[in-house]
């Protein structure tokens, strides 16, 4: 009974991430372009994505103190996803770029808000269900929405030849969204009953060691990951993939995203972190291949990449779950988002500056960074073994 009610907790928030994708990731496939129309500078449209998206990493540290110390997890969910999805449909409104960039911002900050809240709640269902499973399928959900928000603004921009319909029409996914929290907070108003207590968890304030040499090796991991829109620049300019194809290509690498997560979460509940292993020397070599001069090379090169966002939108939050307190792990959850985002706008500032500079330089830093994580899985593993957590 436990199990099928932590499993439907589970997929009742896949769902509210599906629609809440289609909504986000749907308006993040064209607000470049609209930002330009409204007079952006392309500086401008890169400090406004890259500066979003380091706020919204930035203050999950603080968000997840915030639901650990008043444990209103559904509110603070509610506040986020409230921020995160109506922003989106506000965009139609805006009248110049200055106003649409504070909107992006507004996306970005609601989302920092609610995901250490909300990843807490995923943790107390998916230690009945399996962590790497409940966290993939979460992941796999996700990852449907957004591969799909994105093909419906195409869609809608193509009829009308309108940003400004396409963001409004992405207020129905995000009333989707919200109204499927709304029915997963009237069924499971307390989340943390799911969770059956590990008494093995040390209830102590801070974390212990094994979590922090795993954030090293996340952090790792994330500096050597390049952004997609780096990848896409790159098939546009060498003519590796016609630009009308490059949007397909990141459907495809959202469709292996779903896949990965699924398996390689199914994976970590029989094998652990050091399935973590495994993925990474896999995917590492994404830059080889996506970096390349030849069309197969760039369509390897994102299946890669794919595989490994996969893997990280998965199996390294599950890891997170095992390794703190439920009563920490908000917090625990806040303290990795930092450390992961900050590493991985540093890498791709520098993989972006390298890309000028010298394109083998930058496969060899992207490589090398994601492979000296290795080591750290390993010792994290070890220490986890250590202290009876395996």
């Amino acid at each position: 009974m436990r199990t099928s009610r932590a499993l439907n907790f589970v997929i009742l928030l896949g769902i509210v991430s599906l629609f809440a994708d289609m909504t986000y990731e749907g308006a993040r496939s064209a607000v470049g372009p609209f930002l330009g129309m409204l007079g952006a500078s392309a500086f401008a449209i890169s400090v406004v994505s890259g500066g979003g998206e380091l706020v919204g990493y930035g203050l999950r540290l603080w968000s997840g103190r915030l639901a650990d110390r008043t444990h209103h997890y559904w509110a603070i969910t509610f506040a986020g996803y409230a921020l995160n999805l109506f922003a989106v449909p506000l965009l139609a409104f805006a009248e110049n770029w200055q106003v649409a960039a504070a909107l992006v911002i507004l996306e970005r900050t609601g989302k920092a808000l609610r995901t250490p809240a909300r990843d807490a709640m995923l943790s107390y269902a998916t230690k009945t269900t399996g962590r790497g499973w409940g966290f993939g399928l979460h992941e796999a959900l996700d990852q449907v929405g957004a591969t799909v928000g994105p093909l419906v603004l195409t869609v809608v921009i193509a009829q009308n030849a309108d940003y400004r319909r396409g963001f409004a029409a992405l207020l129905v996914p995000a009333l989707a969204a919200l109204g499927t929290l709304a029915l997963a907070w009237r069924l499971y108003p307390r989340p943390q009953d799911l969770e059956i207590p590990d008494v093995r968890l040390s209830t102590s304030a801070g974390f212990p060691k094994a979590y922090w040499v795993y954030l090293c090796g996340s952090a790792l991991v994330a500096a050597g990951y390049a952004d997609y829109p780096l990848l896409a620049y790159h098939f546009g300019r060498a003519g590796t993939v016609s630009l009308a194809w490059i949007p397909a290509l990141y459907a495809l690498a959202m469709g292996v995203d779903a896949i990965a997560a699924v398996i390689f979460g199914r994976w970590f509940d029989r094998s652990g972190v050091t399935v973590l292993v495994f993925s990474t020397v896999v995917s590492a070599s994404f830059a080889l291949f996506g970096f390349g001069a030849r069309a197969e090379f760039a369509v390897l090169g994102t299946i890669l990449w794919g595989i490994g966002m996969g893997a990280q939108e998965s199996i390294m939050r599950a890891a997170i779950a095992d390794m703190t307190s439920p009563a920490r792990r908000a917090t625990a959850y806040g303290v990795f988002n930092l450390a992961y985002g900050v590493a991985w706008f540093s890498g791709s500032a520098l993989m972006g500056w390298m890309y000028a500079h010298s394109i083998a330089g930058l496969m060899v830093f992207s490589v090398t960074a994601q492979l000296f994580a290795i080591p750290c899985f390993v010792w994290a593993t070890q220490l986890r073994r250590a202290d009876g957590l395996m």
